[in-house]
């Protein structure tokens, strides 16, 4: 097979040069950079991979720890970040500037579901359980 519609099957059918069959992929990952600093740059690394197949980043919202390390590796690389964080945890998990889209939400249920609803595919990194992977129901 050769031309365009080779270009496109390499690509996992996603189109020309997208470099990747999704996408928005979604990174679980904590506000905190984790006890290694193997879980740092490895949140790094998957950033700057998300970049060089031209997939954007669908995360947590906040500047701390992994989520900020990941996200700023993408937006770095000119990639597109939009993060999904809940009003309660803004003045926590915010510090200094943010990169790219940043999308309030009401909670946690609903930043799963928006983080969910704007995504092709989910990653979760190593270190200490995401906020959004804890069940916060009373």
């Amino acid at each position: 097979m050769e031309g365009p519609a080779a270009a496109e099957a390499e690509n996992g059918g996603a189109g020309k040069g997208s470099g990747s069959r999704f996408r928005r992929v979604c990174v679980f990952c904590g506000s905190s950079s984790g006890k290694r600093s193997s879980y740092r740059d490895a949140a790094v690394e998957l950033g700057k991979e998300l970049v060089s197949r031209k997939v954007d980043l669908v995360y947590g919202g906040g500047s701390l720890g992994l989520m900020g390390e990941v996200s700023e590796a993408v937006h770095r690389g000119g990639g597109h970040v939009i993060g999904i964080i809940p009003t309660s945890l803004m003045g926590k998990e915010i510090t200094g500037e943010t990169v790219g889209e940043v999308r309030a939400v009401a909670g946690m249920h609903q930043r799963k579901a928006e983080m969910a609803r704007n995504s092709d595919a989910f990653i979760a990194l190593p270190g200490n359980p995401p906020a959004c992977c804890i069940d916060h129901r009373p």
